[in-house]
């Protein structure tokens, strides 16, 4: 037969509650009766059931991670920062993806279809500001992770992509860089990832004294790599001459790193190459990709945080809370001195 609470508190003559204080180290319990209302439990070999702690809370101690797709490795990576902050706070993660699909993620969003879910962390993709009343509707409360904007009534914890990319581009300005081509910028975004990070690099030409010139922006459709490779050949192609690139995420460095090897271009001797993330397989490529890296753990830490005070209630009704986490350049091989 399993060992109760009651059981508990019978052995360490206390009551009920007595032991329920102390199991959940509230502060109305004295250190003396703590010990040895614990010391009972381990004399018993009391385990808590989590399915009762649960229907108690009304709460399952499950939350959903809401991405455009796991193969693109840096939201693995950031799914893997997010199981892991999680895991160390007794939570567990459903990660759902969406493949970018508007109506997938609005289907996830507002938990039409994981009724045990208790709060959702969500990197929006597709929806914007008009869906944002329905969002808030939903049934469990929402964290936005990422660049992309939906209302500042949502908690959201981002990065300084501006900042960021300003800081890689100066990294190349400082190498004596001057040709600095701009590459993934999306043709029409006015508000999200790769608009923020063209402002960055613009503002860094602009404080440097350098001209901005519209032949070295060149836009990649999708931010992967064989994209980047492609629009990076087509470039070389024109005959533009630069010295940099300054990629608007690492998988664009790598198919970059990969034209530019076809076309006999030396990195970093004679084009120096910086990307954003800082994805593991930065540290294997060749030459070694040297990147932005903007806080994955912290970002996944902290949006937990902000989901946790929402649905335990410390912080259910205030107004939404933003975080940009802190970066630093990672300098590797593909932007050495020679």
């Amino acid at each position: 037969m399993a060992v109760t609470v009651r059981d508990v508190a019978r052995v360490a003559g206390v009551s009920v509650k007595t032991v329920s204080n102390a199991l959940h180290d509230r502060p109305n319990v004295s250190a003396a009766t703590k010990r040895r209302v614990l010391e009972a439990a381990a004399e018993l070999g009391y385990r808590p059931n989590p399915a009762a702690r649960r229907l108690r809370s009304g709460r399952t101690g499950v939350i959903s991670l809401v991405i455009p797709e796991l193969r693109n490795p840096y939201f693995a990576e950031l799914a893997a920062a997010v199981a892991e902050a999680a895991r160390a706070q007794g939570l567990s993660v459903i990660i759902e993806q969406t493949g970018g699909d508007m109506s997938q993620e609005l289907h996830l969003v507002t938990g039409a279809d994981t009724p045990l879910i208790d709060g959702t962390l969500y990197n929006a993709h597709a929806l914007d500001e008009s869906y944002s009343d329905m969002l808030l509707a939903g049934p469990t409360p929402i964290v936005l992770l990422g660049d992309r904007y939906i209302s500042d009534k949502f908690d959201r914890v981002t990065m300084n992509s501006a900042d960021a990319t300003q800081a890689a581009t100066e990294h190349l300005l400082a190498l004596g860089r001057r040709r600095i081509v701009a590459l993934g910028p999306y043709p029409r975004e006015l508000r999200g990832p790769a608009s923020f990070r063209l402002d960055g690099y613009k503002h860094a030409l602009l404080q440097a004294g350098v001209p901005y010139d519209e032949d070295l922006v060149v836009p990649v459709r999708e931010w992967f790599r064989g994209d980047a490779a492609l629009s990076m050949r087509r470039f070389i192609a024109r005959s533009v001459p630069f010295d940099a690139v300054v990629a608007f995420n690492d998988l664009i460095a790598v198919g970059a790193l990969r034209a530019l090897h076809d076309a006999g271009m030396d990195v970093p001797d004679r084009v120096a190459v910086i990307g954003f993330d800082n994805l593991e397989e930065c540290k294997y490529t060749y030459p070694s990709l040297s990147t932005v890296d903007f806080g994955l753990a912290e970002m996944a830490e902290v949006a937990l945080g902000f989901l946790r005070s929402r649905i335990e209630g410390t912080y259910s009704s205030g107004p939404g809370r933003e975080h940009r986490t802190r970066y630093r350049i990672v300098g590797r091989e593909s932007t050495a001195e020679s």
